[in-house]
């Protein structure tokens, strides 16, 4: 099972410094996996995109408008490990 975020920090640009349970730690640039259409349209402004948080019971980050990412996608991002394919097949069912 992976692990949930319990640090962000808004950086530069479209960059997140994040955190894990298990302490591990990096920066990702959002711009680069989302794109800025849908419930993402308000988080192409950069002050909104700062007022990210952390929703502890889903273990993810998220926006106030519902905008939120999926924590294991952001955790096999920064650890480039891939989902496993057991852990896909059952979210998708």
């Amino acid at each position: 099972m992976l692990k949930d975020i319990i640090e962000v920090k808004a950086l530069s640009d479209y960059q997140l410094y994040l955190k894990f349970e298990d302490n591990l730690e990096g920066i990702i640039d959002i711009s680069e996996i989302i794109e800025f259409t849908g419930v993402f349209t308000p988080l192409k402004n950069l002050d909104y995109f700062k007022t990210v948080k952390i929703n502890h019971e889903w273990g993810t980050i998220y926006w106030e408008n519902g905008a939120d990412l999926d924590p294991d996608v952001l955790y096999s991002l920064i650890t480039t490990q891939k989902i496993p394919e057991y852990y896909s097949y059952i979210k998708s069912v």
